[in-house]
């Protein structure tokens, strides 16, 4: 589980400099853009759910033992 979400959080940091190639500074809200930048919030939550899920597994396992 630990690897999948590793490789889930590399995948999404992946995905943020792919959408931030399309990012056009003067017209945010237009096109490709703004498709772009929804892609990186999207990555962006993603990574902090995972990191969350991540933090959560630790504690579960902390509290086991």
């Amino acid at each position: 589980m630990k690897k999948l979400i590793y490789f889930l959080i590399i995948a999404a940091v992946g995905l943020i400099v792919y959408n931030t190639f399309f990012l056009d500074i003067s017209n945010l809200t237009e096109g490709d853009s703004l498709v772009a930048l929804i892609g990186i919030f999207a990555s962006a939550s993603a990574i902090v759910l995972l990191l969350i899920l991540n933090t959560a597994k630790v504690i579960e396992k902390k509290t086991k033992n």
